[in-house]
């Protein structure tokens, strides 16, 4: 890799950019915000001299966040990658290179304005431990990219030096780059039904009440509060109601639209030449992810009910190396941010078209009421689903009925004992029919095919997901029947896999369905396991 080295050149050992000193004390002084000014207050309040106590907290953090850089140093070899970071408990994290599975380029703001970026490499360990990540935090934003280009694209051409490219400017396209997504400003429209804001209510009410009980600040003195306060205590209980309910949805509404423009800002979907998908998105926080194809086991479209209701959907990557929903990496996994549900399966369709080892595979699986095989269908993102047969109808409502029925009967009869309001049970049978319709959906939701190689799986109601997953990145197939789905004959077949999740189910799905999919998904895998044709047991 190329760039200046620092330390003994006979060791190889590098340093972080020395602009880091500029950024790691703001972050630690930011982070600690909320205890500083808590010293602030408390020292002023009880007469002593606050503003040294505060200060002094000040410089400390400071020199903690400036040790980072000078305890931190890293080595990028043909075989390791090692980062070695710590002062008192020295520490070495060691990456061999046919480990990495990913890496995340990320610039926050102040990173930007120094031309800073921070480089997370993705190994797919299970480990969740937060000093357990490969951090280097952080590099030049050249110097990542070159990074980025030396681990993921391992030709010689990407190793050497001379070769190592240059990002290239915002908007433009590099040498070997498709272009499969960008950003729409009519995908803004989204934003409100993804209620992402939710966690910044979560997040403003959190900072709010640590401020409030470190800097030992009463809210009744606060001229503002108290007016607010008493305007609302003066309305009925219907209008205090409507009014928090309205007032949470517009924040909800703005602040979730807010976060959409400033996490997707600029997102740009593109492939390389060297067989791999790199996405970049975010307006204020740039975050840059490569995904190598050849780790891409398949394609997750993810329906919330909100977003459904608009005719949105968002498309992620079910690949090795990044844990759906977890981790460091989350998001890490974005094929495309919410956005019309056609965009996203035709997205999702360029990137499985290119996936390699996707083409071929098992014929379509056709079920007792599809009809004969009609041969291979052409896109496992539109093929038509398997419905799951009215053993399973009958299951969705038995469950949903069986939580709901008991909490009416319990509610009805502490009434009849006079002991709760009537209110609690009207409400709870009013949901009756909610809870009908919520249970229709999940069944209509339920579905299965297998088709040109692919597994395809869909199920759920508030938040419907169709994976569509490669049936060669399948490792094993389980069957579960808990004591009603045998009575019902149903059974629930597992693909367990490296990749995504690591397990996707086909739910309350015909045993002899579940088993047929997992012969034809992995031939030859169960033959041990069943009877030849012809030998019934008597």
């Amino acid at each position: 890799m190329s760039g200046p080295v620092s330390g003994p050149a006979e060791t190889g050992w590098r340093r972080l950019s020395p602009r880091m000193l500029l950024v790691h004390p703001v972050q630690e002084v930011v982070r600690a915000a909320p205890a500083l000014l808590g010293l602030l207050v408390a020292g002023t309040s009880s007469g002593g001299k606050g503003h040294l106590w505060s200060a002094a907290g000040v410089g400390l953090t400071v020199l903690f966040g400036m040790l980072r850089w000078f305890t931190t140093t890293y080595r990028i070899s043909p075989e390791q990658v090692q980062v070695r970071r710590g002062l008192l408990n020295r520490k070495v994290l060691t990456v061999p290179r046919d480990r990495v599975r990913t890496v995340d380029v990320t610039s926050h703001v102040l990173h930007r304005v120094l031309g800073l970026a921070r480089v997370e490499v993705g190994t797919g360990t299970s480990d969740r431990r937060h000093d357990s990540r490969l951090k280097l935090d952080a590099l030049s934003a050249d110097e990542a990219a070159r990074l980025r280009v030396e681990l993921l694209h391992r030709s010689p051409a990407a190793q050497s030096p001379a070769a190592s490219p240059v990002p290239p400017p915002a908007g433009s396209m590099a040498a070997g780059e498709t272009e499969l997504a960008r950003m729409r400003p009519g995908w803004v429209r989204f934003g409100p039904f993804t209620m992402s804001g939710l966690v910044t209510v979560g997040v403003v009410g959190g900072f709010v009440s640590r401020l409030v009980s470190e800097g030992n600040i009463d809210l009744d003195r606060v001229g503002p509060v108290r007016e607010t306060w008493r305007w609302f205590s003066a309305m009925s209980l219907a209008l205090e109601i409507a009014t928090v309910l309205l007032a949470l949805m517009v924040f909800v509404g703005v602040a979730s639209t807010l976060g959409y423009v400033l996490a997707y800002g600029n997102f740009r979907l593109t492939r390389h030449a060297e067989g791999t998908l790199h996405v970049t998105r975010g307006l204020l926080t740039r975050r840059a992810t490569t995904i190598e194809e050849r780790r891409l086991r398949g394609v997750e479209i993810d329906e919330p009910l909100l977003l459904r209701a608009v005719r949105g959907a968002r498309l992620s990557a079910v690949t090795t190396g990044l844990r759906s929903k977890e981790g460091g990496q989350r998001g890490g996994s974005t094929l495309l941010p919410p956005a019309p549900r056609a965009e996203a399966v035709a997205v999702a369709g360029l990137v499985l078209s290119h996936t390699p080892g996707a083409t071929g595979g098992p014929a379509p699986v056709t079920g007792p009421d599809t009809g004969p095989d009609t041969g291979p269908l052409t896109s496992p993102l539109t093929v038509p689903l398997i419905p799951h047969g009215p053993a399973a109808l009958r299951r969705r409502f038995t469950r949903a009925f069986g939580v709901h029925a008991p909490i009416l009967l319990a509610l009805l009869l502490l009434w009849v004992l006079g002991e709760p309001p009537l209110w609690p049970w009207l409400t709870a049978a009013a949901l009756l029919p909610v809870t009908a319709l919520l249970a229709a959906d999940r069944y209509r939701s339920l579905g299965h095919a297998l088709t040109s190689g692919y597994l395809v799986t869909r199920w759920g109601s508030l938040v419907r997901r169709r994976v569509v997953l490669r049936c060669d990145g399948v490792i094993g197939w389980t069957v579960e029947r808990s004591f009603f789905q045998r009575r019902a004959g149903l059974a629930t077949l597992t693909a367990t896999t490296a990749a995504g999740a690591q397990s996707y189910q086909v739910r309350d799905v015909d045993l002899a369905e579940a088993l047929r999919l997992a012969a034809a998904g992995t031939p030859g895998l169960l033959d041990p396991f069943l009877e030849p044709a012809g030998s019934v047991s008597q």
